[in-house]
């Protein structure tokens, strides 16, 4: 870990960026896995560079195994990196390294201005749906009433049966399950938003409302990083596009 003379450094030195829209900024980013029990260090992320800016969409491709899902990781912070900056523009403006933040920093970014949708649901067991889309809002105190107002208002664009609201995602179906994932990660109109996937386990008709969603999301300032497979997605969505090569 840098002492924090370095820290301010490195974060001093990020603020003459030239576009104001600029909320990400990835710079040499590195990471492996240790394996332990074998000995061995696995490669993961191979020195990636990237920008995300408000109302636009980056989109992450590559084969299977090339780092995205990992990349997304070391972003939201879940992976600590091996080398390199995750520069992020607070609604402050101030330019934050989460690469070597600290952990309260991470957590309040996550509460207000960063949501990660990933490829699976993981939500508190037994509680109901309108309650799993609407926490984030929960954490940041708004009112019940109102948070369930606005996730009941996504969950309809969703197209996801009233029936299911009052009950657990536990039992829904993946593409179900997912709906309720995507609506929980916008939910709170973050400022930056990771997608890993977003429409994997999704039929023709729910994915064009996911990218409907997605589109509304960038019109109101959201800056996005999304990992994609699908080229018509990325032709579709896509402000601009990092291929991520395999180690």
């Amino acid at each position: 870990m840098l002492n924090s003379k370095a820290q301010q450094e490195r974060i001093s030195s990020t603020k003459n960026h030239s576009h104001s829209d600029l909320i990400l900024q990835v710079k040499g980013l590195t990471k492996n896995f240790n394996l332990h029990e074998q000995g061995k260090i696995l490669p993961s992320i191979q020195t990636i560079s990237l920008t995300v800016k408000s109302g636009q969409l980056t989109a992450l491709t590559g084969v299977s195994g090339a780092g995205k899902s990992s990349l997304l990781k070391c972003i939201y912070r879940t992976y600590l990196p091996q080398s390199g900056e995750i520069n992020y523009h607070t609604v402050e403006g101030n330019w934050i390294d989460i690469a070597i933040a600290k952990e309260h920093e991470i957590l309040n970014l996550r509460r207000k201005e960063i949501s990660f949708v990933t490829q699976f649901l993981h939500c508190l067991p037994r509680q109901i749906t309108l309650d799993v889309v609407a926490k984030p809002l929960f954490d940041l105190g708004c009112k019940r009433s109102e948070a369930r107002d606005k996730a009941a208002i996504l969950l309809k664009k969703m197209q996801l049966s009233e029936r299911l609201w009052t009950i657990s995602p536990a039992t829904f179906s993946g593409g179900e399950k997912q709906r309720v994932n995507l609506a929980r990660g916008i939910v709170s109109s973050p400022r930056l938003l990771l997608l890993d996937e977003p429409t994997a386990s999704l039929d023709a008709n729910t994915s064009q409302l996911v990218i409907e969603l997605i589109q509304s999301v960038k019109q109101m300032g959201t800056g996005i990083l999304a990992v994609f497979h699908s080229p018509e997605l990325i032709t579709t969505l896509a402000d601009d596009v990092v291929m991520i090569q395999p180690s």
